[in-house]
């Protein structure tokens, strides 16, 4: 990438603090967000073409496709999600489900899933969405969360 480009990509984040520079240019968003290395590889290119809708899409079509690998289930989206981290039952369990706490993380983690492919990935899928580059990386971000959790599962 450019050093012209690389500057009106990162325009939106531009502060008085100095930022840490990779050899070649600056730091890539990714970077600078910590977002998950899977992502990076499913979403990077779509994102350094400026196509931020779709590598939304993208990541959380992976996501969904990862939790059914793991679930064993047919289902895709809303419905996987909540039958995949269903703490009465659950396909993947994110906690050990030994006290109320731990029933109560599995619960709100199986609605973050469940809403992250109805609210982010269902509108990019269904709609001509353009996105601007900060939601991109804010949606990213979030599903860097949710590839974390899934790495922590409980056995």
């Amino acid at each position: 990438m450019g050093k012209f480009e690389n500057f009106v990509r990162n325009a939106g984040h531009l502060t008085d603090e100095p930022t840490v520079e990779k050899e070649g240019g600056g730091s890539h968003p990714f970077d600078e967000r910590n977002i998950h290395p899977e992502i990076a590889r499913v979403a990077q290119k779509l994102f350094d073409n400026g196509h931020y809708s779709q590598a939304t899409f993208e990541t959380f079509k992976y996501i969904d496709n990862k939790v059914k690998r793991l679930s064993k289930l047919k289902e895709n989206g809303f419905k996987l999600m909540m039958t995949a981290f269903n703490e009465a039952n659950p396909k993947i369990k994110l906690t050990a489900l030994s006290n109320e706490s731990e029933i109560d993380e599995q619960s709100g983690y199986r609605f973050i899933f469940a809403g992250a492919m109805s609210a982010i990935r269902n509108p990019r899928g269904h709609e001509n969405l353009v996105d601007p580059i900060d939601l991109c990386l804010d949606h990213l971000s979030v599903a860097s969360v949710l590839l974390r959790r899934l790495e922590k599962t409980a056995p």
